[in-house]
């Protein structure tokens, strides 16, 4: 039986600047952590039988680790494109929007949408490429949105569009 995996859909490019930056930083400070695990992994390998050298087997883990998410950012910083204006028109949903929903029940949902790469689930960040996020791409307030989900369709009201960085850090409404 076959291990093999159909290759994921291409995430969108978009990113806002503070997920830009916040990437390029971890870029930074993986490099650094990188040079104290090598030096460490140097260590553990002048000990001698590395075959059952536990923190050689670790640091050795702990080093591709690393090395496969430096590629990663290495790969994917020079693809994204900073949003960092609001659209012109602020009456629609568009990357970056803060959103307040309302389903069906009356319950409310404060969420913001942002780059596949800055998705914050706690902070109700969904991704562009979310099947919510793609129902809700230019639409207007008061407009009504059906999405699928695992537990059947479910349906939205876009009470309230706003953009800028401040406005979703306050969640009084």
């Amino acid at each position: 039986m076959s291990r093999y995996r159909p290759p994921a859909p291409p995430k969108s490019p978009y990113i806002t600047r503070a997920g830009y930056d916040r990437l390029a930083l971890e870029l930074d400070g993986l490099w650094l952590r990188r040079r104290e695990v090598t030096a460490a992994l140097a260590a553990a390998a002048a000990e001698g039988d590395r075959s059952e050298d536990a923190e050689y087997i670790y640091r050795k883990k702990e080093l591709r680790e690393l090395d496969r998410r430096i590629r990663y950012l290495q790969k994917r910083l020079p693809e994204l494109k900073v949003v960092s204006e609001a659209p012109s028109r602020q009456d629609q949903v568009f990357f970056g929007a803060w959103l307040w929903l309302e389903d069906e029940t009356g319950a409310e949902l404060r969420c913001r949408i942002v780059g596949a790469d800055e998705l914050d689930p706690k902070r109700n960040w969904m991704s562009i490429d979310s099947p919510l996020s793609r129902a809700l791409l230019k639409r207007q307030l008061d407009d009504e949105v059906e999405v699928q989900t695992p537990a059947g369709p479910k349906r939205y009201l876009i009470v309230e569009i706003s953009y800028g960085d401040n406005s979703g850090d306050s969640l009084n409404h």
